[in-house]
């Protein structure tokens, strides 16, 4: 297992599962550095088989107070992020092989001050469609796994109240936990026939607006 992220944790994150555990130093942003980091997977590895596209930054604003520089590093991270490691990944994937993006409710309901982060997800989802049907043909998969709200540190700066009003939207009545999605993210990669599909693990959000 490979682990790829922008900060010095990702080492110790590796090192603390065990052996076959691997962190790389990796800026999404940047395509050199992504097309580096799959190099360095293959030489310790001599495969890649599954790639989860879960990088992902938030930056908040309406329209009128959203800064640009904000509106970018969001694109950045999110949608370029997305566009760069699934470039990299592909060439290494073969026929049985799972490319699986990570998209976010707001991507198909907008939210009133998250336009930056909800375009970057809808682009996600796009792009997800598109090369699905482009690698169809060798065989590779590629889906989209939408959780719902998860109590994370992207979601620490958020109000209590705030918190409170999202959950009482859910029809579950409660947070995803982590470990709620990576089981159906562990489950999405082991289809050979799935490929193009949203699948939503949201507490059945997505059912309130209509939304399939």
């Amino acid at each position: 297992m490979a682990l790829l992220a922008r900060g010095d944790a990702i080492e110790s994150v590796a090192d603390s599962l065990g052996d076959g555990a691997l962190g790389i130093r990796t800026d999404v942003a940047d395509a050199s550095s992504v097309a580096a980091a799959f190099q360095k997977v293959e030489e310790a590895f001599g495969t890649v088989n599954v790639v989860v596209n879960n990088a992902g930054l938030h930056r908040g604003g309406k329209l009128k107070r959203l800064k640009p520089e904000d509106w970018q590093a969001v694109l950045n991270v999110n949608l370029t992020g997305a566009f760069n490691v699934n470039q990299a990944a592909a060439p290494y994937l073969e026929e049985g092989d799972s490319l699986i993006n990570i998209g976010a409710v707001v991507g198909f309901r907008g939210f009133p001050g998250d336009m930056a982060y909800a375009s970057s997800k809808a682009g996600i989802a796009g792009m997800t469609r598109a090369l699905a049907i482009e690698l169809a043909p060798k065989g590779i998969t590629v889906n989209l796994v939408i959780p719902g709200l998860v109590l994370t540190e992207m979601t620490a700066g958020v109000s209590e109240s705030a918190l409170e009003n999202m959950r009482q939207q859910i029809p579950m009545g409660r947070f995803a936990q982590p470990e709620e999605v990576a089981e159906v993210v562990h489950w999405v990669a082991q289809s050979r026939y799935m490929t193009g599909a949203i699948i939503p693990v949201e507490g059945g959000l997505m059912s309130t607006f209509g939304v399939h």
